[in-house]
């Protein structure tokens, strides 16, 4: 059962993955504490993804996932993270976060069956997003495929 309160997806007890995202978000303060803002996307993802494995969580990091219309593969993108084969985790390290980034987040767990997301933003100042997209309010879709690096082409669209 779901309570969808003030648009907030709970489950009896709480918010759907309450202790997974604490934990998170908790991890990605712990590397904005101590790294700052400046670095590249690239050296955040490295830090939280030690302070998360530290933190005892499974991190699968820039997880290829398959997009398909009827039927046939168009293309694969790139999740940054998924925790504990729960939660997607996508970075930002930019001055300002795009208005695009919730909506690619957004995309990536429609292209998955996981349901929580959090947006992390290494900015001038920390910030995170935690979306939901419930899979009982999604309409029926094919199912996304893992997609190996090697099975990408040259048209594929993996940016971040």
């Amino acid at each position: 059962m779901l309570n969808r309160s003030c648009g907030v997806a709970t489950r009896p007890g709480g918010l759907i993955e309450e202790a997974l995202t604490h934990s998170i978000i908790g991890a990605f303060f712990e590397v904005y504490h101590i790294l700052g803002y400046g670095f590249l996307e690239h050296v955040y993802m490295l830090a939280l993804e030690r302070e998360l494995l530290a933190r005892g969580h499974a991190v699968t990091r820039e997880l290829g996932v398959s997009i398909s219309y009827k039927g046939e593969a168009l293309t694969s993108q790139r999740l940054d993270f998924v925790v504990d084969g729960r939660v997607v985790v996508e970075i930002k390290s930019t001055h300002d976060l795009s208005k695009a980034a919730p909506r690619q987040l957004h995309n990536y767990l429609r292209a998955t069956e996981l349901e929580v997301g959090l947006l992390l933003h290494f900015g001038p100042e920390p910030k995170f997003h935690r979306l939901v997209s419930l899979n009982a309010e999604r309409p029926a879709r094919e199912k996304v495929r893992r997609a190996e690096p090697a099975a990408q082409n040259q048209n594929s669209d993996s940016s971040n």
